[in-house]
């Protein structure tokens, strides 16, 4: 499928803030948690926890217009929902995107 230049831009963007989230889930199950857990720090998964959750919300609140934009089908946008819950599903869902629609950054 190509993508018009407007598109391309979508993707692009959509991609970006899927993978910084996709990163910071995994700094905070891997770094945050365990220096909570293990060293008694809790303050690591406050500050982390904070910025995954504006992520999260950010990431959440651009599906619907790049599904818009992308003409998603359901499928795709509800895996692209589920992706954003599961630890490394943005990267798959990321990988799963570029193949199809051909888009690079």
């Amino acid at each position: 499928m190509s993508l018009t230049p407007q598109q391309h831009t979508w993707a692009k963007r959509f991609r970006w803030i899927s993978l910084i989230e996709g990163i910071s889930t995994l700094v905070l199950f891997f770094i945050a948690m365990p220096m909570k857990y293990m060293w008694d720090y809790p303050l690591a998964v406050t500050y982390v926890g904070s910025v995954h959750g504006a992520l999260f919300i950010l990431y959440i609140c651009m599906v619907f217009p790049t599904a818009h934009k992308l003409k998603w089908n359901f499928s795709r946008t509800f895996f692209a929902i589920i992706a954003s819950i599961i630890p490394f599903g943005p990267f798959i869902f990321d990988r799963n995107l570029k193949k199809s629609q051909h888009v690079n950054l």
